[in-house]
């Protein structure tokens, strides 16, 4: 990495206007114009004042300084509105900052949003040539990479239709695939390979990588997995200002922290001992095991259905759900085989008998994972409930090794009756975490392992 500076922005800002009433909107507009035609200067200041009252300021970006030095890779992270976007954008001049200024030494070429630079009414072809003159090439270096480009964007005959017919993902293979051959000095990412299929997308990192060791990048993107392996530094943005700078890793487990302890509060309970995962997996009671060599027994099965829970009376309200470490703290991103205590506070209305509590995790397209119920662990020991009074149910266990992704866990209050089962309060997305799992491990959910090892049963000897 040089120490040549190659994007610098100083006291950067950018403010845009908003209106109270559609009516404020024409009186700047009537104030503008009068402030334009006025012959007497303290006249065209009262204008131009009253031209500013009438709307009002709101910052997207503001005070913001920022030194990129070349060879640098830089992902910028944040909620959507934080101002990741119009940063890019004053950086590639495509919008003009209200205050301060940006100075970029080199050829820069973006990606921002989809389909920016490109005509919808002309072909796939012909906007390769429009962009990457935009870019900075004559059209002799573009007949010489055109092969190229068209084999990087991979759309096949569609290069020579309208680009009105493309659809999102083919929008990005070209867009990504002229930028990625305009020798440009910095590269600007904003979120475009969200669209890409996974094939192409890899292709894009691939490219990146070659690019990481004599350019510079600015890449915005929601996926913290892929800030933390491509990025030297991490910059986390929230409402036009920076909350933390440096190491990836550091600063997108501060952003996870944040993001999902805004979503569910910041834990109150106390500290609990710390667990070992060992004693926990080989000393642990579980009630059901008593019934596991009864398989005759005579009990209706219990299962928790959402389809049903609209159709009793509201009798308990569930105060709060915890998803904790073995610290007390709330788990709130996960790489699997944490000791986890998933806890469940409930308070009843009405006397009831045989209240159950149970609980679902799943994926972010809504499939079941896993879960589990007090049904077995309270069949000899009910639990009954007076009015107004509380309850806490809490599940222990080995955090499986999942995907990459959100992940939401569903609750539900019960009571098992003898004719059948009664659901009331299934809560959807009761809780919310992340899995950053980054393991061998394949499908859904992995298992994590307590040892795996590799020996020659038979070494050979040299």
């Amino acid at each position: 990495m040089s120490s040549e500076v190659v994007i610098e922005a100083t006291g950067l800002g950018k403010g845009f206007d908003s209106y109270a009433r559609p009516s404020d909107r024409l009186k700047q507009s009537a104030c503008n114009f009068a402030a334009r035609i006025s012959p007497i200067g303290s006249l065209r200041a009262y204008f131009s004042q009253r031209a500013k009252d009438a709307a009002q300021k709101f910052w997207a970006l503001r005070n913001f300084d920022l030194e990129v030095r070349r060879g640098e890779t830089i992902g910028i992270i944040g909620r959507n509105g934080s101002g990741k976007s119009t940063l890019l954008q004053m950086i590639c001049g495509t919008l003009s900052p209200s205050e301060g200024n940006v100075v970029t030494h080199g050829r820069v070429a973006a990606l921002l949003e989809l389909g920016s630079g490109f005509d919808v009414e002309f072909t796939g072809r012909e906007n390769v040539y429009i962009n990457g003159q935009l870019n900075g090439l004559t059209r002799e270096q573009i007949d010489e990479r055109f092969e190229a480009i068209r084999s990087f964007a991979d759309i096949g005959d569609f290069i020579d239709q309208p680009v009105k017919t493309y659809s999102s993902g083919m929008f990005v293979r070209l867009a990504f695939a002229v930028i990625a051959h305009v020798d440009a000095d910095i590269l600007v990412v904003d979120e475009a390979l969200a669209v890409g299929d996974a094939f192409f997308t890899q292709k894009c990192m691939r490219f990146l990588r070659q690019f990481m060791q004599n350019g510079t990048i600015l890449f915005v993107s929601h996926d913290s997995s892929a800030v933390r392996s491509l990025c030297t530094k991490a910059i986390w943005l929230e409402r036009g200002k920076i909350i933390a700078s440096g190491d990836p890793k550091s600063v997108c487990n501060q952003y996870l922290e944040a993001y999902y302890e805004a979503q569910q509060g910041k834990s109150q309970v106390e500290a609990v001992p710390t667990l070992h995962q060992e004693e926990e997996l080989t000393e642990r009671d579980d009630q059901r095991s008593h019934f596991l060599a009864q398989p005759e027994i005579d009990v209706p099965a219990f299962t928790l259905s959402p389809v049903d829970s609209s159709l009793y009376d509201d009798w308990a309200t569930i105060e709060s759900v915890r998803l904790l470490k073995n610290n007390g703290e709330p788990l709130t991103w996960t790489t699997g085989g944490e000791i986890v205590s998933l806890r469940i506070v409930a308070q009843s209305k009405f006397a009831e008998r045989g209240v159950v509590v149970g609980f679902v995790v799943k994926d972010k397209l809504g499939r079941t994972l896993f879960g589990d119920n007090t049904y077995w662990e309270t069949f000899n020991d009910r639990v009954d409930l007076s009015p107004g009074e509380s309850m806490t149910s809490e599940f222990t266990f080995a955090m499986p090794v999942l995907m990459p992704g959100d992940y939401a866990i569903d609750v539900a209050i019960a009571v098992s009756e003898g004719d059948g089962d009664r659901e009331t309060n299934w809560q959807h997305g009761a809780y919310f975490f992340r899995s950053e799992a980054a393991t061998s491990s394949t499908g859904l959910i992995g298992i994590p392992m307590l040892e795996v090892s590799l020996s020659l049963d038979n070494p050979h000897t040299y």
